[in-house]
């Protein structure tokens, strides 16, 4: 069997997974389908390694992968392809703008995951991957983006409409996409991207078709070639049956496919 894509890259949550964090057997079903016809199915996630490699265990994957939004690509589950760090002081930086608001944070370094209750003001000695901020002050998260914005060398994005995440500049989703293109020998216009946060727009907007989540942020939904069903309906399901595999592997009828033209 052949399809139409070569590589399906997949955020987690808002994506993969449904609200209570599972990946639906139908959802399961289909991924599966996918694999067997030759997709490369890859996780593109802002989560860390340790928290996404069990579903990659529950879904069979042995691809290449994307972490914390694109600071790790792991080459396969087990074995780390490349990792950008953050610039030490620009994370101490950002750690006093937390302070000054004195909102949430949390802070991936290569070891764990710290936030505003299990800070220890340990910078220096550990080596760091991402950071974030939430509030539903939307006139407090203006003023954050500003900050940040004037600090540079940031790529800043978000998860969630109430939240930002920080990586270094340049490092993103789509970047990772492009290293797992390369090691696995295709080109960016072979992929489908799917996301439902700003932290997934650049992957959707250089992908080869980008795909939003009906649960999408709107600027995500403006910027994608096609919208489907929520992360709670099976989207992920109809982004396979729908625009990856053809009519005879899907035994959609001909009338579905049209529609989709």
């Amino acid at each position: 069997m052949t399809a139409k894509y070569r590589l399906l890259a997949l955020d987690m949550d808002g994506t993969l997974l449904n609200d209570e964090q599972k990946i639906t057997p139908l959802t399961v079903e289909w991924i599966k389908k996918a694999m067997e016809a030759g997709v490369h199915v890859c996780l593109s996630t802002g989560r860390s390694s340790r928290s996404a490699m069990p579903y990659a265990e529950q879904l069979g994957l042995n691809t290449p992968m994307i972490m914390v939004n694109g600071s790790e690509v792991w080459r396969a589950p087990n074995e780390l392809y490349r990792r950008s760090l953050m610039d030490v002081e620009l994370v101490k930086e950002m750690h006093k703008i937390a302070e000054e608001f004195d909102i949430w944070f949390w802070a991936y370094s290569v070891d764990e995951v710290y936030n505003r209750d299990s800070w220890d003001g340990e910078i220096d000695s550990r080596e760091w991957l991402k950071f974030g901020y939430s509030t539903e002050d939307n006139d407090i998260r203006h003023k954050l983006l500003m900050r940040l914005q004037e600090l540079g060398g940031l790529e800043i994005t978000n998860s969630s409409p109430f939240n930002l995440e920080i990586n270094p500049l340049g490092v993103n989703k789509a970047s990772g996409i492009l290293e797992v293109c390369k090691l696995l020998g295709i080109n960016m216009s072979q992929v489908v991207a799917v996301g439902d946060s700003l932290n997934d727009l650049a992957a959707i907007q250089q992908s080869g078709f980008g795909v939003a989540m009906g649960n999408a942020q709107e600027a995500v939904k403006q910027e994608a070639d096609a919208v489907v069903a929520t992360n709670n309906e099976d989207g992920i399901a109809e982004v396979i049956q729908k625009y990856i595999l053809t009519e005879a592997e899907t035994g959609i009828s001909a009338a579905r496919i049209s529609k989709q033209a």
